[in-house]
This record gives structure tokens, C-alpha cells and sequence, in this order.
């Protein structure tokens, strides 16, 4: 393209000015005579070269590299750095450092497991409620997430900066929004032991509306497997495949991963390979009927 604008100005038999020539082929004034300025792209393999040299700087991901090449006059969009990093096995190599999320060691009453044993075969019958961190490029925020048990729908969750119980409590304040049009008489919320579901203001809000309270035994994930599996699945199919810049970043993919992705296009195996969403809908439509 460059070089049919190129011949487009200079051609003496059908001469254009500059701004009439970059109209025809679909380019700015100013990207032309910054074009004129600089050497063109590298190629392929001396872009590759460059991305290698600037990788080897500690704790440089797909943006600073990207920032990197564009000082050096390599213009080149950031989506193509990041596939080449990934290509040729040069991303930032971060260290694991996973905060911890649930502190049970504290003196808020701790309430047995009432679920183990239950069978569930409705909405609203069994909440399970969780917090995971996510890493942004510079620290971590916090998930707080409630799932109904049955439907596996997400009726509730919340991105924090902290862990206070605040968090968890924004959570618990949305799945009680949404769901208290079907009923909260014998619920069931089911979490860790963590403090963040212990504390005075969580109890109290949850025995405001009724609702029953049930904690996992200590150090045994297995017994919350359902929520665990939700993180899992954010993790692996929208955290992992980002790199959130910000907060605000993280809080816009999130949240539509959640509402607008999991809840209603991602198939379960456990419901019939339906989104939950649609799963929900067809049990309140046999309800109504």
C-alpha cells in the first residue's frame, strides 16, 4: 500500500496531491508523512530478533515490550507482540505467588457442613459461596462469588482491592437482589471457614433473611468442589488469557465473562449441556406450568 501511494504522488503522468492520494487509498495525511519520517516495519525475522533482545529485560511483559519497540521506531500493534511472545515461549516468567483467601484461624462461631449429605433438586435451595484472587499486572484483586448449587448459575459475586468482609457482603447483597423473587425459605448457604463468612455482619445478614448456615470442615476444598470449580474455570478460560492493565480493567472482563459468558452461553456437562441461564429458565417455566 505505502508503495502505491508512493507512486501515486510522484507519478508526473497523473499527479495527485498528498491528501487526495491518501483518500484513495484509505490512509491519513499524517500517517503518510510519518511514514515518510521512519524506515519502514522490520520483517518478520528481524522483529522476532528485536522482540528477543527486549524480552530479556526481568519482569518486561507484552506492553512494556510493545512500548519498548515503538521507541526503537518498530511500529507494530501490541496483540501481535503478545502472540509472538507466546509463539516462541518468551513471556514473563512470573514467580507463583498465590495470596491465600481463607483464614480460618479465628473466634466467630463455625457452623457444621449441612449440605454433605443432601440432595439437591432445585433453584435456591443450596448457595455455595467463595473468594479467589486474581492478578493484575501489578498486585492482585479478589472475587467474591456466590453460585446457586443446582443450576450453577453465578447469582452473585463481587471484585475487591481487599479482603475485608465487605467483599464477601457485596456478593451475598447482589444474590439476594436476584434471587429473592423466587424464595429464600429454607436456603442454604454453604462456604468455606473463612472470616470473611464468619464475621458478625455476614451471619446477621444472612440470618436476617432466613437463611440456614453451613461451613465446609476445615482444610477440605472437596466439600465446597462446586464453588472451586467455578474459579477454575474463570481462571482457565478468561484470567489466564488476559492481562489486565487495571482494576478497571479487570472488573469490565470479569463481569462479562460472568454475565454475559458463563451464565448464559457456556454449556455444563452436570445440567445437560445447557448454559445455566437457559438450564434456569426451562426449570422455572415447568414450575409455572
Amino acid at each position: 500500500m505505502t508503495n502505491v501511494l508512493y507512486e501515486l504522488v510522484k507519478n508526473n503522468d497523473t499527479p495527485l496531491t498528498i491528501s487526495r492520494a491518501c483518500r484513495v487509498v484509505g490512509v491519513s495525511r499524517r500517517w503518510y508523512s510519518t511514514w515518510l519520517c521512519e524506515p519502514p516495519n522490520e520483517t518478520g525475522d528481524e522483529l522476532l530478533r528485536q522482540i528477543q533482545d527486549i524480552a530479556t529485560m526481568p519482569g518486561y511483559g507484552y506492553r512494556r515490550v510493545t512500548a519498548e519497540l515503538h521507541r526503537r521506531k518498530i511500529f507494530v500493534n501490541r496483540k501481535k507482540v503478545l502472540r509472538i511472545l507466546r509463539e516462541n515461549n518468551l513471556l514473563c516468567k512470573r514467580k507463583p505467588v498465590n495470596p491465600r483467601t481463607t483464614n480460618s484461624n479465628h473466634d466467630f462461631q463455625k457452623y457444621p457442613n449441612l449440605i454433605k449429605n443432601l440432595k439437591i433438586v432445585g433453584l435456591n435451595q443450596v448457595w455455595v459461596a467463595d473468594i479467589t484472587y486474581v492478578r493484575l499486572e501489578a498486585g492482585f484483586v479478589y472475587l467474591a462469588l456466590i453460585l446457586d448449587r443446582f443450576s450453577r448459575k453465578c447469582v452473585g459475586w463481587a471484585l475487591g482491592r481487599t479482603l475485608e468482609a465487605e467483599l464477601a457482603l457485596r456478593a451475598l447483597d447482589k444474590a439476594l437482589s436476584n434471587r429473592k423473587r423466587l424464595g429464600l425459605v429454607g436456603l442454604i448457604h454453604h462456604s468455606d471457614q473463612g472470616v470473611q463468612y464468619a464475621c458478625d455482619a455476614y451471619v446477621a445478614r444472612l440470618s436476617e433473611q432466613g437463611i440456614q448456615i453451613s461451613m465446609s470442615e476445615r482444610g477440605n476444598p472437596y466439600e465446597n468442589a462446586v464453588a472451586e470449580s467455578f474459579n477454575k474455570t474463570v481462571k482457565v478460560e478468561e484470567v489466564y488469557l488476559s492481562d489486565y492493565l487495571d482494576f478497571d480493567d479487570a472488573l469490565r472482563n470479569i463481569g462479562s465473562f460472568i454475565e454475559e459468558v458463563y451464565n448464559k452461553k457456556r454449556l455444563h456437562s452436570s445440567i445437560g449441556y445447557k448454559p445455566p441461564e437457559e438450564f434456569e429458565q426451562e426449570i422455572l417455566k415447568g414450575v409455572l406450568a
